[in-house]
């Protein structure tokens, strides 16, 4: 075993190089600011206290959040249903199932956001079919609605594969035990079938939340800049303003909303698990 652990020793460096470097670093940048030739840097806590203090930047946390929130739980209940009919699906429908949900993903998610913008102009597809329908001055870009889309199109496949995962791992005797038991399908489903895919939907929910909540590529192509979000405030602070202290301030609090995030779902998953077990 002793070996083996020899092996870790090219990613442990990678990851400190990778991960923990730059983490310290934003960390360093946001409690510093310019000083004298005597102390060039300064220690402050001013660009956190400005982020809570600036209601301005406290509505685009908050609306980051929401939007975060409904991706995932629309890709949690679309997302569930599918996952559900791949696992019940025969094992060859279920490979081709997954690499039609997975092909997507083989393109690069910048450009699959570039092609929605075509799909909700004016002159798109969708706006098409509902001037068909009988809808009046449809705009669907640039709007809400038109972010909603492209973050649950592009984080859907990873709630799909985690449920699946764990839909098909589940032990399939439990299901003929409840029926012998003489419990219909919707029993079943609710005490035998959804706790034991917790596990996956908990992963789910926390690759769908994290990505969307600081997603900033594509409020900025579907809300064309007139929907605003947390990640569009930090590249911007980074990029255009180049203000890094107070973008490094920015990181650091959405680093820790999800830390916290993560760990509220884990241990939600961990109560879950301890209802079924008893």
């Amino acid at each position: 075993m002793k070996r083996f652990r020899a092996l870790a020793i090219p990613y442990v460096i990678w990851a400190m190089l990778m991960l923990l470097l730059p983490m310290l670093l934003i960390a360093f940048y946001s409690v510093m600011k310019a000083g004298n030739s005597v102390l060039p840097f300064r220690l402050t806590f001013a660009h956190y206290i400005k982020f809570f203090t600036d209601p301005d930047f406290l509505l685009i946390l908050g609306r980051s959040l929401l939007i975060a929130i409904k991706t995932t739980i629309i890709c949690l209940l679309i997302g569930y249903p599918i996952a559900f009919f791949i696992s019940r699906s025969s094992e060859k429908m279920q490979k081709t199932l997954v690499l039609l949900i997975t092909l997507p993903m083989w393109i690069n998610m910048l450009v699959r956001t570039y092609a929605w913008i075509g799909l909700l102009s004016n002159d798109g597809i969708f706006a098409a079919l509902l001037k068909f329908l009988g809808f009046k001055h449809v705009n669907l870009l640039y709007t809400e609605t038109a972010v909603l889309i492209g973050m649950v199109y592009n984080f859907l496949p990873f709630m799909i594969l985690q449920i699946n995962t764990a839909l098909t791992k589940m032990d399939k005797s439990l299901l003929e035990a409840a029926n012998d038991l003489g419990a219909n399908k919707v029993q079943t489903f609710r005490r035998v079938i959804f706790p034991l895919s917790i596990s996956g939907v908990v992963s789910g929910i926390t690759l769908v939340f994290l990505p969307a909540v600081s997603s900033f590529f594509i409020p900025k192509l579907l809300g064309g800049g007139q929907y605003f979000l947390i990640g569009n405030v930090i590249e911007n602070q980074f990029i255009t303003v180049g203000e890094w202290n107070f973008g490094s301030a920015i990181s650091m609090i959405m680093a820790i909303i999800m830390m916290l995030s993560m760990m509220a779902v884990r241990r939600a998953e961990r109560r879950s698990g301890e209802e079924v077990s008893s």
